[in-house]
């Protein structure tokens, strides 16, 4: 008979190769804006950053909106398993079937159905977590989870810049939405089980009663504590995120002069730092005081504030890519402490959707910073490329102060608790 603590590992890692194919789907689009044949694909003209960016805005859009709605819908009627197999199919056909819309118009909107079937994702993976491990060392699992993340950017990035480059931005699609399906799907029957948790709520066995559940799932998600606080932090985390992830390569090629080779490979560089840096968070996790937690988000955004500054300030292009390293190294160990935190403070049956409404919201508004740095780029780019970039960059430190008072007043009124 399998032992059923190790099989749990094996869910885990199954999540985090979804996690990585999501990412890897999701950025696609950041490389695809530096060629020129696709720009012309869908009517935008390579100077027309703020239209390249709702792209990303787009999916973000759709994530958003979904992993708030949908997630309660997810947990009450069709479980983590089943849920994980609709959403993978789904958003394989809709990135296998981009390349046939033939305008902007058509692209965003399937932008916005990718962003709706990837919505729940990282709260079905809480839910996993949570069911499977106690909070003392629910850090683990939550990093490698998350180191998903930065190794689906780190791969995605050269990945796709080879795609493009040997064959065309189409087979990008192509090869991305097969991958989906042949491999995420068949992990997640494999792997995928949940124990039977007591949640104090009878199965549904008709639409109207999931609906009842749903709002009682979602009543006890809004009790969590601290649940604005961590909402607001989740947001301005993911901006730093989706903002210097989708103007990264841009930035590379376009500011500093690398080539769509060069800036491949030397995009993911941040990346790689990011996923080591997610597992050592998790480490820091499960070895600190529950109430020291929040302190990795005050040193981490300092971190990642300082890096991106010495990034845009310096001369020497190889410089900048190094500093950005460092800054993805920072936000990296940040990571892990946001699903634990939700998951420390959420009652067992409400994880789901707690972290819906963290993780939705936050993206939703971390969505539409890909499409203010292309405005702030574009505005900014009349005195020459590298000023709108700088602008551009400049703007994620201004989310890492937002993070850093969120972190002192989280570490503070946990704190008080600890000490009542």
């Amino acid at each position: 008979m399998k032992d059923p603590r190790s099989m749990r590992w094996w869910g885990v890692i199954t999540l985090f190769v979804i996690v990585a194919i999501s990412y890897v789907d999701r950025i696609n689009i950041s490389v695809l804006i530096t060629d020129r044949d696709f720009l012309s694909h869908i009517g935008l003209s390579a100077d027309d950053r703020t239209q390249q960016g709702l792209l990303a805005t787009a999916f973000m859009v759709g994530y958003g909106v979904s992993s708030f709605v949908l997630t309660p819908f997810c947990a009450a009627l069709f479980g983590v398993r089943r849920s994980l197999i609709a959403g993978l199919t789904l958003w394989g056909v809709v990135t296998f079937l981009s390349p046939t819309m033939s305008s902007y118009g058509m692209l965003l909107a399937s932008r916005i159905l990718l962003g709706i079937s990837e919505g729940p994702l990282f709260s079905l993976a809480g839910s996993y977590i949570k069911a499977h491990f106690e909070n003392r060392e629910n850090g683990k699992p939550n990093s490698l989870v998350n180191m998903g993340t930065g190794l689906g950017l780190a791969l995605g990035y050269p990945f796709v810049g080879y795609l493009v480059a040997m064959h065309d931005w189409q087979t990008s699609f192509h090869v991305l939405g097969l991958i989906n399906i042949a491999l995420g799907i068949p992990l997640v029957l494999a792997f995928i089980r949940m124990p039977k948790v007591e949640t104090g709520m009878p199965q549904p066995k008709s639409m109207g009663d999931a609906v009842g559940q749903v709002g009682q799932i979602v009543r006890g998600a809004l009790h969590t504590r601290y649940l604005v606080l961590i909402t607001v932090l989740t947001a301005a985390f993911l901006s730093y995120l989706w903002g210097s992830s989708n103007w990264l390569p841009a930035y590379l090629k376009e500011s500093r002069g690398f080539s769509m080779r060069e800036m491949g490979w030397l995009a993911s560089l941040p990346q790689y730092a990011a996923v080591v840096a997610v597992f050592l968070g998790g480490v820091l996790i499960d070895r600190i005081e529950r109430r020291r937690v929040p302190l990795i988000f005050v040193f981490g955004s300092l971190g990642v504030a300082l890096g991106v500054w010495m990034a845009i300030q310096t001369q020497d292009r190889y410089a900048a890519a190094y500093c950005l390293i460092a800054a993805n190294f920072f936000w990296g160990l940040m990571s892990p402490a946001i699903p634990s935190t939700v998951q420390y403070c959420a009652r067992p049956e409400h994880v789901a959707s707690a972290y819906g409404v963290v993780n939705g919201t936050g993206s939703l508004v971390a969505g539409f910073m890909p499409a203010i740095m292309g405005a702030v780029i574009g505005a900014a780019s009349s005195r020459s490329v590298s000023a709108g970039f700088f602008a551009g960059f400049a703007t994620l430190i201004g989310t890492q102060v937002v993070v850093l008072v969120c972190g002192l007043m989280l570490w503070w009124r946990e704190r008080n608790v600890q000490d009542d």
